[in-house]
């Protein structure tokens, strides 16, 4: 696990909110504290749908919602004159990235082994902190996958030129 504290704000809001900089993260669940607080659960009701409807859509193997789908509710409570009193949201690294990151590395576990790899974002008194966490099915010591999670998160964020330090 690592924390760290973003620079730019604004420059990351905008790529929070606006831009699809996240859109290919599920949503695990988001808080929005604005006049009211919202809470969000990222988990797809399936009971909602028909099957068709789950078939069109390509979420019969899909549990959680990516980002691009939620991003417009969380922006229009969000926007506007004053500034949220804070949110908090959790990302959740899809299977399909989870696989490519397992195959480009040498860790030994397997896809279900992993319950999941969170980036969690915490907007409090105008600063924006980010921290990862890994949750896996199984005991090990070995932090090879905590590591490895922390630097793709790095790697991430510099390539979409979010400035960070670590803290």
């Amino acid at each position: 696990m690592i924390a760290l504290k973003i620079i730019d704000v604004k420059d990351f809001m905008s790529k929070l909110l606006i831009s699809d900089t996240f859109h290919r993260f599920m949503l695990s669940e988001a808080t929005i504290n604005t006049y009211n607080s919202f809470t969000i659960d990222g988990h797809i009701n399936k009971e909602y749908y028909s099957k068709e409807e789950l078939e069109e859509k390509n979420l019969l193997e899909q549990s959680m919602s990516y980002w691009e789908t939620i991003q417009p509710y969380c922006f229009g409570l969000i926007k506007g004159k004053k500034t949220p009193l804070g949110f908090k949201i959790v990302f959740l690294l899809s299977p399909s990235n989870v696989e490519k990151l397992l195959n480009q590395t040498n860790i030994g576990l397997g896809v279900n082994d992993i319950n999941g790899l969170f980036l969690n974002i915490k907007y409090n008194n105008n600063e924006v902190h980010c921290t990862t966490g890994t949750s896996l099915k199984l005991f090990t010591l070995d932090k090879s996958l905590e590591n490895e999670w922390d630097m793709m998160v790095q790697k991430f964020l510099k390539s979409n030129e979010i400035a960070f330090e670590v803290i």
